[in-house]
Order: C-alpha cells, then sequence, then structure tokens
C-alpha cells in the first residue's frame, strides 16, 4: 500500500558515481547472527521466537497485494545481519538478510524516526542511519526511471507519474514514496540509487530504500529474494552462500561468511553437497511475492525411520501459489500448515510415549508437542529427515528441530516447529504449506545456485 499524499522532507545533492570493475569473481562478507531477544526469561523467549515465527509465516502466505513484498522482519528473533557499505564515502550498517523479499532499505536521514524499535521498555537501541547529505554519489531515484517500476511494479510510467503526462523529457517527478506494511510493524521512505561498496568492487545506481520512518522495525533489510531488484538480482550473482551459526540463548557474537559468486561459468557442484532443484515459482495475479520465493521440492518427511503421509497437495505448488515448500532465511522456527503440523506432531508423539508432555509448558508458551526431561539421564529423541526432489537428504541433528529450556531443576524440551493456531482465529490456509526457517538449518552449509537453478546444502560446523 502506498500513500501519495506523503512528501519527502529532504533534497539531496548528488553526483554520478561511475563503475568500478574487478576480476574476482566471488565477493565475501561477514554474517552474523543476531540473537538479541527482548526476554531474560527461556519460556517468555520461546514464546517470542513461536509467535514471531507464525506472523512471519502468515504474510509470506498471504502478502498483501502491494508491489513490495510485504514480508515482517523480526531483527530480535534470531535473524541473521550482514554489514553493507553505501555512498562516496561508504557508510556501513547492518541490514538483515532475507531470502524471503527482494527490497532492500536501511534507516536513513539525521531525522529517522522508529517507534517501538527499542529492545525493551528500559533500554534504548542505537540504530545506525544513512545520512544522504554526506553522500556525492547519492541520487533520488526518478518516476520515470525503469527502477521506479521495479519499486511499484509499474511498468506504464503514465500511471505512477502523473505531473509528467505532457512533457516526459524534462520530467523532474521523484519516484512515489514506497509503504511496506508488515505483521507487526511498517517502513515507509523514499527510494534512491546510490552506490554499493563491497570489499572487491563497486556497484554504482543500486536500487535502495531510504526510510524515513519505521515502527517495530529496528533494522533495515538486504532482499535476497528472486525478484528483478533483488540484491542477488541487481548484483548479477550466479550464486551466495552461507553457514548458519547456532542458535543460543546467549547473546556471544558470532560470525561466518556469506559468499557471493559473479562467475557465469560457475556451473560444477561444490563438493559434498547435497542438491535439489529449484521449482518454477507460481504465478498469482496481483501478488508478486510468490514469485520471490525460493521453491524447492520436498517429497518426504521421515520420523525415526517412519514415512509420515503427508499428501501430495501440500508438497507440491499449484498455480496459484497453494502448496510447496519454501526456504525462508528470515524465518526462524520452520512452519508448516494444520494438517501437516498435526500429522507430523501425531508421530514424534506415538514415538516418544516415553516422556510426560509438558502440558503447562505447551498452555504457556504455545509450543507442542514439549516433554519434560527432568529425570532422564539420557535423552533419545527420532531422527527427523527431509527427503527432496532429485535423491537430496537432510538428516537434522536434534538441537535443529527440538529446543530446550529449563526453569530451576524442570528441563523441558519442545518441537521447534510452529502451525496458525499457535495464534488463535488466524488460520491461513493459501501460499506455501511448508517454510523451512533458519532454526532448521543451524550448522548448515547452504548454497543458492542460482544459475543453475538448485539449492545445495551440507552439514558442517558453523562455529
Amino acid at each position: 500500500m502506498f500513500s501519495s499524499s506523503f512528501q519527502p522532507f529532504l533534497i539531496l545533492l548528488f553526483l554520478f558515481s561511475p563503475l568500478i570493475s574487478s576480476s574476482d569473481t566471488n565477493i565475501t562478507i561477514p554474517i552474523t547472527l543476531l540473537n538479541t531477544i527482548p526476554y531474560s526469561d527461556q519460556f517468555q523467549k520461546l514464546t517470542f521466537l513461536a509467535s514471531t515465527s507464525v506472523a512471519r509465516a502468515h504474510h509470506l502466505k498471504n502478502p498483501q497485494n502491494s508491489s513490495l513484498s510485504t514480508t515482517p522482519i523480526f531483527p530480535y528473533s534470531g535473524a541473521y545481519s550482514i554489514s553493507l557499505s553505501f555512498g562516496t564515502p561508504p557508510q556501513s550498517m547492518p541490514l538483515i538478510i532475507d531470502t524471503g523479499s527482494s527490497f532492500s532499505w536501511f534507516p536513513c536521514t539525521k531525522k529517522y524516526v522508529c517507534r517501538n524499535c527499542s529492545v525493551s521498555s528500559t533500554q534504548s537501541h542505537f540504530i545506525p542511519s544513512f545520512i544522504p547529505k554526506q553522500s556525492f554519489s547519492v541520487k533520488i531515484l526518478g518516476c520515470m526511471n525503469q527502477k521506479c517500476g521495479w519499486v511499484h511494479n509499474s511498468f506504464d510510467p503514465e500511471s505512477r507519474c502523473q505531473d509528467c503526462k505532457f512533457r516526459k523529457e524534462n520530467c523532474t517527478q521523484i519516484c512515489p514514496p514506497y509503504i511496506i506494511l508488515y505483521g507487526l510493524g511498517s517502513t515507509g521512505g523514499i527510494a534512491l540509487v546510490e552506490t554499493l561498496n563491497l570489499p572487491n568492487k563497486k556497484i554504482s545506481n543500486f536500487l535502495v530504500g531510504c526510510s524515513l520512518f519505521s515502527s517495530n522495525q529496528p533494522a533495515g533489510v538486504a532482499g535476497f529474494g528472486r525478484g528483478i531488484y533483488s540484491l542477488p538480482s541487481q548484483l548479477g550473482l550466479k550464486k551466495f552462500s552461507y553457514c548458519l551459526v547456532s542458535h543460543k540463548f546467549d547473546n556471544t557474537p558470532k560470525s561466518r561468511m556469506l559468499v557471493m559468486d559473479t562467475d557465469s561459468k560457475s556451473d560444477q557442484k561444490t563438493k559434498n553437497f547435497s542438491y535439489t532443484p529449484m521449482l518454477k515459482n507460481p504465478v498469482q495475479p496481483g501478488i508478486i511475492a510468490f514469485s520471490e520465493y525460493y521453491y524447492i521440492g520436498l517429497r518426504r518427511i521421515t520420523i525415526g525411520g517412519k514415512k509420515v503421509k503427508v499428501p501430495y497437495k501440500y508438497l507440491s505448488p499449484d498455480s496459484n501459489g497453494n502448496g510447496g515448500t519454501i526456504v525462508d532465511s528470515g524465518s526462524t522456527f520452520t512452519y508448516m500448515n494444520q494438517a501437516v503440523f498435526d500429522l507430523v506432531t501425531n508421530t514424534f508423539v506415538e514415538q516418544l510415549k516415553g516422556y510426560e508432555r509438558a502440558r503447562n509448558v505447551e498452555s504457556l508458551t504455545g509450543s507442542m508437542p514439549c516433554f519434560d526431561i527432568s529425570r532422564h539421564k539420557t535423552v533419545a529423541m527420532p531422527e527427523l529427515k527431509l527427503h527432496f526432489k532429485g535423491g537430496a537428504e537432510m538428516a537434522l541433528p536434534l538441537e535443529n528441530y527440538f529446543i530446550s529450556v529449563n526453569d530451576n531443576e524442570v528441563v523441558v524440551t519442545c518441537l521447534a516447529i510452529v502451525t496458525s493456531k499457535m495464534l488463535p482465529g488466524q488460520e491461513i490456509t493459501g501460499g506455501p504449506s511448508i517454510i523451512l526457517g533458519n532454526f532448521l538449518m543451524q550448522n548448515f552449509h547452504v548454497e543458492y545456485d542460482l544459475g543453475n537453478e538448485r539449492f545445495g546444502f551440507r552439514q558442517d560446523s558453523c562455529k
């Protein structure tokens, strides 16, 4: 949804900055887990992670009919960030890496306002902000510029440039402001083209959002989806990969490298990686978000060696975008439609009859099933394995699909998979049936091979 009445309140001076080429084909940037959750109590943290994961899933499954992907980002729910530098001279700031959306934006100007963006009610949160007046290479995006059409999903300049109908040659109207609505927040501002400074090259005229205000969005976003204005598309990447460090409830800073490859001849498989094809994206009129997701062919789920009988309609997306599986770095816990979730959880419960259900924790946190493991010296859980199109299999370590919390002497472990009933009255059946979150893939090295349309992975130690 866009507000045509919103008027930008700054004038930016600019100077064109030329592209500086580089012979290197790999670009590496540290990627760090942001795990600053605004709760000290572990049960509150679990509740927060579960509820925000469900909210995220709802908007991935049911994006609004706006031109920008309306997917919520929760920087304090276990997301991953990279530091990018924009402008001349460069200004650096952390951005959440999000494979579920394509538009990149950062907090912008000294007057940037972010409501409800502190870590807690008693702790303020410093938000780095890009200052356009300090850059010699910044330009406000013009209304007639093709990239303005990317932002607003409008490829007819006359439909978005009302002031330029009779003077297209000398049109000075800027690209209309954007407003992105999220599940628990929003952001809005004006589109810029600016120099993106990478470790071994500079990219001029990079499309990025200059957000002037936000609500519940205390960090910018680096959009790594499949859209034409995503960071991979604008950089011409053939593949990108990263190794996801483990989630922990402490705030120990750890980082690994995001590797971006621009080599057009890079068609070889990475050693010891398993691959599954990226599926063709469904196309639904008026909604472009589905075309930005990374769909992969999950064909079978086994628990303790037993096949979960998931109906095919949930595993394969139809032409309207219903069903299928996507990979989303911006989701924490994995989401499953209610029908799939019930089949999976019933299988776990059947195989874990030797453990007492922690019903009180389930009621408190919304997570389920949860088991009391306080009296058990050793804990044995059935293995969860995902089987993909092409024969690739992902055998998951226990800590990737169960999460343990404790209160004094009580130790409880809960399944780190969510569904809509954790937020009553908000069941949404459309859109992807399964959303594989980053918690499921911690300590996995994952690769998005865009040139060859395949998703690769290998279990690794990302510590």
